[in-house]
């Protein structure tokens, strides 16, 4: 197995490991100085056991899906949905890797949206979605 496939197949785990609740090794993958920013909310979190303790310390049921997993060399996006508490919210992963661990990713979030009614005509629905009219 060369380099990008190992490092999409512990990509992969990352999420796996997300989805089953196993904090240890979800945060695997992380250089022990690894930091993680949510621009959204302006925080960052330094350390592996920051990032596993801001994630484990969620109050709201969680499950995870993974639409896609892309990258070369030092830099992976993950596309995801997060589902909390039955709502889900679509997400972007970019993750930089020094080796084989995450030194720094940088995590989007974003809620569902009806379509609006004037791109009706020129729109279809994504595999596997319903368009809801905004």
């Amino acid at each position: 197995m060369d380099s990008e496939a190992r490092t999409k197949a512990a990509i992969e785990e990352h999420w796996q490991a997300s989805e089953r609740g196993d904090v240890e090794a979800e945060h695997a993958l992380y250089a022990e100085d690894a930091i993680l920013d949510y621009p959204q909310s302006g925080e960052r979190f330094r350390g592996r056991a920051t990032i596993a303790a801001q994630r484990g310390g969620h109050p709201a049921d969680r499950h995870f899906t993974v639409l896609r997993i892309t990258g070369v060399r030092d830099l992976w996006v993950s596309e995801c949905v997060i589902t909390y508490d039955g709502v889900p919210s679509y997400s972007v992963s970019i993750m930089q890797f020094a080796g084989e661990q995450v030194v720094h990713e940088t995590q989007y979030f974003g809620d569902a949206f009806g379509a609006p009614t004037w791109r009706a005509a020129i729109a279809e629905p994504m595999p596997g979605r319903d368009i809801t009219k905004a």
